[in-house]
């Protein structure tokens, strides 16, 4: 019985990390490892800075911001094979994330890092938890994409990496 509850555990966090990967947009910040089997000489681990390039052995610079993890594994294995490798073996993926940021009414306000999977109220437990005059009710969220849009968040909305949560105070 133990056995099937573990390797059901297993199961669900493999499926967890595919659907991290083939979802996660990169953006400026995170840092990603990418390496091909049997090639050293083609490993490489960088942040991605604001320019979304990063320097890649014999293809140069390379725009990988915007594309997903699974995206940028497709596009390295496109330019090695046949020129370079018969059959490369591509493995990228985020050593890093961005962080989340969150200020307002919250003890230990900031950036912190981000971990796929995260909630507002997981973000909170980060920054040290609410204030006394912390509003439940007044929780606002702001996608990295469009800062101006804000999204009325309850404590289970879903947190990306470079989002930035705003709550506010209550009147009494």
């Amino acid at each position: 019985m133990i056995k099937k509850i573990i390797i059901g555990m297993l199961f669900v966090l493999i499926q967890f990390s595919v659907i991290a990967k083939s979802s996660y947009i990169l953006g400026p910040g995170d840092k990603v490892e990418i390496r091909v089997f049997g090639q050293k000489n083609l490993t490489v681990e960088t942040f991605l800075s604001n320019s979304g390039q990063i320097n890649y052995p014999f293809f140069g610079e390379i725009k990988v911001t915007g594309l997903t993890v699974k995206q940028v594994e497709k596009l390295i294995y496109k330019g090695l094979k046949g020129d370079y490798l018969v059959n490369p073996n591509v493995y990228v993926h985020v050593v890093e994330y961005r962080p989340f940021y969150i200020h307002g009414e919250v003890q230990k306000p900031g950036g912190y890092p981000y971990q796929p999977g995260l909630t507002v109220n997981q973000a909170i437990a980060l920054a040290g938890g609410l204030t006394e005059r912390a509003s439940k009710d007044k929780i606002y969220l702001f996608k990295e994409k469009n800062k101006k849009t804000q999204i009325n968040a309850s404590l289970t909305y879903k947190v990306n990496a470079g989002d930035t949560i705003l709550i506010k105070q209550r009147f009494f």
